[in-house]
């Protein structure tokens, strides 16, 4: 991660948040609540968030939880995209294809099955569905442009994930444009139908770059001393639910992200009820889930 610069920006709205760095160490991430902590009650029920799709239910990143997701009329869908060989676009968590896909067995000398080492042919003839049950036999791994299409039927949302970056130089540059050609970035005001996200502020940073109308998100949990820094580029900070308190969440949403607006907070992944309505307590803006009706039922929206 590039070096963080001090700026007047930064200065300005770490005052704001002066009164909370009493409750929160400045040095490290928001502690893990107590069991027995207040909860505050939440001005609006958090978004819900199909993680994977609804990966509860369906292989993740495939086709089929895009449309178990909108079947359980969950409009926001995350998933991960990574790069294969020949320079295509999927929707692939994990930077091996081992555990997701029958790739050991269709490819056994290419251990350990890196994603970047294989093409999209070869990455199109294995079944991604059966690891998770037999009736998924016939999932493939999908491209973007296929997930993007699909999306659009159901008349869906994305949360796109850049994975691993690091391995694919120039990734926000070819997700940007297979975004632009599919229509993804034409609404009229930024964060409407797709934000980009990534564990790399780098990535983040080079997307608010290219793309300044784009709405982004940074994952993970800046020190409240930080977050002016990512606030530069970024609209929403996504941490593990663990690492929430109502003050750390505070903290976020008093800082004023990329666009002008105070930063989001995006909560994952939940997928009990009493968790859930806790965590939404806490007044986050999102909740990640590999069940969204299970989730729903716990907060309505």
């Amino acid at each position: 991660m590039s070096k963080r610069p001090g700026s007047a920006v930064a200065a300005a709205a770490l005052g704001v948040i002066t009164l909370l760095l009493t409750v929160i160490p400045a040095g490290g991430a928001a502690a893990v609540p107590a069991a027995d902590a207040p909860v505050t009650t939440a001005s609006a029920t958090p978004l819900i968030v199909a993680h994977r799709g609804a990966s509860g239910y369906a292989p993740e990143n495939t086709l089929v939880a895009a449309d178990e997701a909108a079947r359980l009329d969950t409009e926001w869908v995350e998933i991960d995209v990574q790069r294969t060989k020949d320079h295509q676009l999927i929707a692939m968590h994990d930077t091996t294809l081992a555990r997701t896909t029958n790739a050991a067995a269709v490819f056994p000398d290419r251990s350990p099955w890196n994603v970047r080492d294989f093409t999209a042919r070869e990455i199109a003839r294995l079944d991604a569905g059966s690891w998770f049950g037999d009736e998924f036999v016939a999932e493939r791994v999908p491209t973007l442009r296929q997930y993007l299409h699909r999306l659009s039927a159901n008349d869906q949302k994305l949360l796109l994930e850049i994975k691993s970056p690091e391995l694919y130089p120039g990734i926000e540059r070819q997700i940007l444009t297979e975004l632009d050609r599919a229509g993804w970035l034409a609404e009229a005001y930024p964060g409407e139908r797709v934000v980009l996200q990534s564990f790399s502020g780098d990535s983040v940073r080079t997307v608010h770059e290219l793309a300044p109308e784009v709405k982004t998100g940074f994952l993970g949990t800046p020190p409240v001393a930080e977050l002016p820094y990512y606030a530069e580029f970024s609209d929403q900070i996504g941490p593990r639910y663990t690492d929430l308190t109502a003050e750390y969440v505070a903290a976020i949403q008093a800082v004023d992200g990329a666009h002008g607006e105070p930063l989001e907070v995006n909560a994952w992944t939940i997928n009990d009820g009493p968790t859930a309505a806790r965590i939404a307590g806490l007044g986050v803006d999102g909740i990640i889930t590999n069940f969204p009706d299970v989730i729903r039922e716990a907060i309505g929206g």
